[in-house]
């Protein structure tokens, strides 16, 4: 009994305190903002809609952190990456001579300015001239630089590469028993062949995707994981990455594709009505199956890039809302709502990774199937 009345007035008072100190910051402000209030809110709002903004595009350096000086100059603390330009020859120089497109960059005779993520080249000034629709005329170079984005894949190529190589040699040296962090690994390696792999392609032709499908698995679940770390990484919220996975999955089921995977395209009704019944639905029927190829590779890339996009989107704006909010029970409420999304994030890394892993062997079956004529 004494445990029972201690609980309820634990969570009376808790739920008392947590009244009182929300309550306390909305009498301390007055009913009616000025105008300088106002447009400090409004500013605070368009800095965290500008900083989710950033976080989400790649670009030339890995920024730590940032901050205001007394001044009022803005100043960044990160990590400049070398940019690669092919303009009139091979122009190479340091990020950090954009400074973030606040400052025009000289290589010998030409001038480069960052505008809106992107590079163009200026005059000494750093003009950016428009056309009618507010577009940047101004000669744009072929960029070949190496972003967070591809050093991140770079660096995940890395990981993937000498992981999987030790746990090969601790497979031959232990004749097929793991040792060390092969242990982790071998379940998922075993699960993708037995429970994805084969069901899905095949017993007679799984082997030969075994390879992308362990490789596009790994690569894509770890490329997840590293955008929920500080370092702002966001490379499977780019469409262009996304656009460039789901490729590789179009082209080897398209290449692999057996005559029963273009015999059903073709003639989806097969042997089932003579020609002349099949003629009229097949003025519908093909065109649909010749849109579904290209169909199933498009909803890859979209699934992946949207679902990545919106998590970083919903976390990052989350964040933002505690320095809005300035009181006792909004911001511990948005800490906790971001943890808490942080959290369901770690899982959708890999449920993404899985999806993405099981439609790619989900349609190299279909490219695979025989039938027996």
């Amino acid at each position: 009994m004494k445990n029972s009345y201690a609980r309820r007035f634990f969570k009376a008072a808790s739920l008392g305190l947590i009244l009182f100190f929300s309550i306390i910051p909305l009498q301390a402000s007055p009913t009616s903002k000025s105008v300088t209030e106002e447009d400090k809110g409004s500013s605070k709002k368009e800095e965290i809609k500008a900083y989710i903004k950033h976080h989400l595009q790649d670009s030339y350096d890995f920024s730590l952190f940032s901050y205001t000086s007394a001044d009022g100059k803005h100043h960044y603390v990160g990590i400049p990456l070398p940019v690669i330009l092919w303009d009139e020859g091979l122009q190479i120089f340091s990020s950090s001579k954009l400074h973030h497109g606040d400052a025009v960059a000289q290589v010998g005779q030409n001038y480069y300015k960052l505008y809106h993520g992107k590079i163009y080249k200026t005059d000494a000034a750093g003009t950016i001239q428009y056309d009618a629709d507010h577009h940047p005329t101004n000669t744009k170079p072929f960029d070949l630089s190496i972003t967070k984005g591809v050093v991140s894949m770079i660096a995940t190529c890395l990981l993937m590469f000498f992981l999987f190589r030790s746990l090969a040699q601790s497979y031959s040296k232990n004749r097929g028993i793991p040792t060390g962090v092969g242990r982790f690994f071998e379940p998922i390696v075993l699960y993708i062949r037995d429970d994805i792999a084969r069901p899905n392609i095949g017993e007679k032709h799984y082997q030969k995707y075994m390879g992308f499908l362990l490789t596009v698995f790994f690569f894509i679940w770890f490329l997840n994981i590293f955008g929920l770390t500080p370092l702002g990484i966001n490379v499977t919220g780019n469409i262009a990455v996304t656009f460039g996975l789901a490729l590789l999955t179009f082209l080897i089921t398209n290449l692999t594709g057996t005559k029963d995977y273009w015999l059903h395209i073709f003639d989806p009704l097969g042997n089932s009505m003579p020609w002349i019944a099949k003629a009229p639905l097949y003025v519908i029927l093909i065109p649909i199956e010749v849109l579904g190829i290209f169909i199933k590779p498009f909803s890859l890339l979209i699934r992946l890039y949207a679902n990545m996009q919106a998590g970083h989107i919903v976390l990052m704006s989350l964040i933002g809302l505690m320095f809005i909010f300035k009181n006792w029970i909004g911001s511990p409420l948005s800490f906790g709502l971001a943890f808490a999304i942080s959290l369901i994030e770690v899982l959708v890394a890999l449920l993404q990774a899985y999806i993405f892993t099981m439609l790619s062997a989900l349609y190299f079956g279909f490219a695979s199937e025989e039938h027996e004529h």
